[in-house]
């Protein structure tokens, strides 16, 4: 169905679109991975290479309407689920001085705080392209936009869910069972077509930025349910989505040089309620060592309070803490090192974000994440022995 709207998108908008009104242009990346241990599950390799594509196309027809389309297509050397595309965004923008309203497939972002983003629900996590769960995939829908002095109103209306992503049997992440997405169900009769909606109110008090939504609809993240092959009897796991009701809360707030963050949901409709929250701090320090580079100390916890094995989560009662450095040179050099600690468990994940610009046109990524005195008991278990170094080269274009 995503090739079949791009396509008449491209068919229609072609003989109307005039080649000095259109702006084209996109990035091509090499990724590899490189697994510090021998992995846990059969058929899993000890490194991996692949390569994908970004295009963006926008057009301004000039009458306050605007087209705005994104594809992506991925291609990796070891993982089938891994190598695939999407088109991320392919929205009609029309705006006025009184609102706008946005219609295809869109992308929206909500949340404050660095290491997770509890609030952020509308777009579906596009899981096999990143661990931090911030790639999305596009999500269709009607947004509404209406600006005014005391803050701003949005509504959208979802007519079609989007099913997560998962590593195939021969990609690392994974669960110790594969997830099998071709026997996924729905709490809904409608299953994808259960038409979702969602609220939110956004507004500036003084240094703080607040906003706040309701969202009712098809859960993002799935139970993972057991099941066997009825032919070969093997064991797979396979999603099952659920409707929620879901109330959320975002805040950030400046003062000096401290920024303060907070992130809170109340979820209902999965067997019980329950609440999430995560808040914390980022200090900058700037010119540090009287030099042009900034270093900035973040600190958070993150509060789930979903216990004794009912819909296990990874960040149930944990602390993260981090250190931001930007060099503010030439390249744009910036370094982020972070660690996520189970106070419960002990479980931690230790890691490192480092970014810099070869030229115009090149940006040389790195990334790596080592799981620590990981506990069986954990969710996180299962990546014990994924510990990986991640090397990237975009060209931008």
């Amino acid at each position: 169905m995503i090739k079949f709207l791009f396509a008449f998108l491209a068919l229609n908008l072609l003989p109307y679109t005039t080649v000095y009104a259109a702006e084209i242009r996109g990035d091509l990346s090499l990724q590899g991975f490189l697994f510090v241990s021998n992995p846990a599950w059969q058929n899993q390799g000890d490194q991996s290479a692949s390569v994908a594509a970004n295009v963006e196309f926008f057009h301004d027809f000039h009458n306050n309407l605007s087209l705005t389309i994104e594809g992506f297509y991925r291609i990796d050397s070891q993982d089938n689920e891994r190598s695939h595309g999407d088109l991320r965004m392919a929205e009609f923008l029309y705006y006025t001085d009184n609102f706008e309203i946005t219609a295809g497939l869109g992308h929206v972002f909500w949340g404050a705080t660095e290491f997770v983003h509890l609030v952020d629900i509308i777009n579906q996590t596009d899981q096999v392209e990143a661990l931090d769960g911030e790639q999305k995939l596009g999500q269709p829908m009607v947004h509404l936009t209406v600006p005014k002095e005391w803050g701003v109103m949005e509504a959208f209306a979802l007519p079609w869910f989007r099913e997560r992503t998962f590593p195939g049997a021969n990609g690392r992440f994974r669960t110790p069972i594969p997830v099998n997405t071709n026997q996924t169900q729905y709490e809904s009769s409608s299953k994808e077509h259960h038409f979702d909606f969602a609220f939110r109110y956004s507004t500036n008090l003084a240094t703080a930025d607040v906003g706040i939504y309701y969202f009712n609809g098809t859960a993002r993240d799935p139970v993972l349910r057991l099941a066997f092959d009825e032919i070969f009897k093997t064991p797979s796991l396979f999603p099952y989505y659920e409707q929620i009701g879901q109330t959320g809360l975002d805040i950030q707030l400046m003062a000096g040089e401290w920024l303060l963050k907070g992130e809170a949901y109340y979820r209902t409709g999965q067997s019980r309620s329950y609440a999430a929250t995560t808040f914390g701090f980022e200090y900058t320090f700037t010119a540090i060592a009287d030099t042009m580079m900034d270093m900035g100390l973040i600190g958070e916890y993150v509060y789930d309070d979903r216990n004794n094995g009912w819909l296990p989560t990874i960040y149930e009662n944990d602390i993260m803490a981090g250190v931001r450095l930007a060099v503010n040179d030439m390249a744009d050099s910036t370094v982020l090192l972070g660690a996520i600690r189970d106070l419960d468990s002990g479980s931690t994940i230790l890691a490192i974000e480092a970014s810099r610009r070869l030229g115009d046109s090149i940006r040389l990524n790195l990334d790596a994440s080592f799981f620590v005195d990981m506990d069986y008991e954990d969710p996180a278990f299962a990546m014990a022995k994924d510990d990986f170094i991640k090397l990237e080269m975009v060209y931008y274009w």
